[in-house]
């Protein structure tokens, strides 16, 4: 089934991951399985180092290369064009709810970071929204919810409220757009 997708946007320096991290940390406590994803718009980065087996694998050819531990798996794909959020999501068809780090132009039900030291502009229009957290109150009429941008456990209640519906037969989060489902 496929995960809700929430995704954290902004500009530069407002806090997307500090947000992402807490609401991670409050989803994961409520007995969800979170997933992430960071959206890095440069090519060309390496999580691998220099010298590691697998970087000399993937430096030989190999399109797609798979550390395997005891606590742990990585994968390191090569890619001709950059994946779209829907199929890089599909890697998460496990998960219950999977926060992106950035997409802000193909993002899901987007939570914008609104922070005056960072430039207090939308880089999204309002209605591509889902919500949006912020440092200064504002005063007009907004169409989607704002939070205060310490507000973890409230964005965590607005993705319930909003994006899953609770069912007490379920032992898991089992969750989907719409009429999704979680424990009770």
């Amino acid at each position: 089934m496929r995960p809700v997708v929430v995704s954290i946007v902004g500009r530069s320096g407002s806090g997307k991951t500090t947000f992402l991290v807490a609401l991670l940390r409050v989803l994961k406590a409520r007995g969800y399985r979170v997933g992430t994803v960071k959206h890095h718009v440069h090519s060309g980065i390496s999580l691998d180092r220099e010298g590691k087996d697998s970087w000399e694998h993937a430096q030989a050819g190999a399109d797609e290369v798979i550390v395997a531990a005891p606590d742990q798996i990585v994968t390191f794909r090569a890619l001709s064009n950059e994946l779209p959020l829907a199929k890089v999501v599909e890697l998460f068809n496990h998960m219950d709810i999977v926060l992106t780090d950035g997409y802000r132009i193909e993002g899901e039900n987007r939570i914008e970071i609104l922070r005056e030291a960072a430039g207090f502009s939308l880089v999204c229009r309002e209605d591509e929204l889902f919500a949006i957290a912020t440092d200064k109150p504002l005063e007009l009429d907004w169409p989607v919810p704002i939070l205060d941008i310490d507000d973890f456990e409230g964005a965590a209640d607005l993705i319930e409220s909003k994006l899953v519906v609770r069912s007490s037969t379920n032992s898991r989060a089992d969750l989907n757009q719409p009429g999704s489902r979680m424990p009770g």
